[in-house]
């Protein structure tokens, strides 16, 4: 009987959060996803209710998203009756972006009776107290840059990093990521010993879409020639400390975890 389900989408954190025993994985039709030996409960994104009872079945109290994943495009025609009803609700919700959208899907858990934990509930390893996890000191004024940014385009919920570099905003995070930031930062802008700062917008609910760095986040920010990274401390998931740190060594990038 599993206590706490992932609701998985795709990339590392899944798998991480399914270490030990006691907990199910939520599989989504049409997503990627690394069940690592837990047991698996199939679901569709029409069809809540039936995963709502299927959960009840499964024993599970808790349930944790984790992941990437993208808006589906929902067919009308397999709604079972409580996702039918829920439309009306949930099309609302869409119109105000991806924040409004998964305060509500977790309104809908929680109505349901479920508890719902963020990822550094689950695992308090993945994110770091404040402090220099690797090299020395950041080019200030440029942390300081980014951070106004990020502050400032909060309200409009549009990413979690902006690289700053010699005082300029060199790569603000969209949709399309922190890596594809970096890459373009590497094409248009390579060399300005700059930063990475990424944090929560201001306000966020930290159990959904939580900032994360892994390794390749290290080296795309390395390729790019910034200096160092900075996070929040507490409030960014490191996907796998010690291979985050290994390449901090490797490629002599500073990482600061500030309040």
């Amino acid at each position: 009987m599993a206590l706490r389900a992932v609701i998985a989408g795709t990339g590392a954190l899944p798998g991480l959060l399914l270490e030990g025993a006691g907990s199910a994985v939520v599989a989504f039709e049409g997503v990627a996803v690394t069940a690592k030996g837990a047991p698996a409960i199939a679901a569709r994104f029409e069809r809540l209710g039936t995963l709502f009872d299927d959960l009840r079945a499964a024993g599970v109290v808790e349930v944790c998203f984790a992941g990437a994943m993208t808006r589906p495009r929902l067919d009308p025609t397999a709604l079972d009756d409580r996702t039918k009803a829920l439309m009306p609700r949930l099309m609302k919700a869409m119109a105000q972006g991806d924040d409004a959208l998964l305060r509500d899907i977790a309104a809908l858990f929680e109505e349901q009776g479920f508890s719902v934990l963020g990822a550094h509930e689950v695992r308090p390893d993945l994110v770091a107290d404040a402090g220099v996890l690797a090299g020395g000191a950041l080019p200030e004024a440029d942390v300081a840059r980014a951070r106004a940014v990020l502050d400032a385009l909060g309200p409009l919920d549009v990413g979690q990093g902006v690289v700053a570099g010699r005082g300029q905003v060199l790569g603000i995070e969209t949709l399309q990521g922190t890596d594809a930031m970096l890459r373009f930062v590497a094409a248009s802008a390579k060399g300005s010993g700059g930063v990475l700062v990424k944090r929560p917008k201001p306000g966020q609910d930290l159990r959904f879409d939580m900032p994360a760095i892994g390794p390749e986040t290290v080296r795309l920010a390395a390729d790019a020639g910034l200096s160092g990274i900075e996070i929040a401390a507490g409030s960014v998931l490191l996907l796998d400390r010690a291979a985050v740190l290994a390449a901090c060594a490797e490629t002599g990038l500073s990482l600061r975890a500030s309040p």
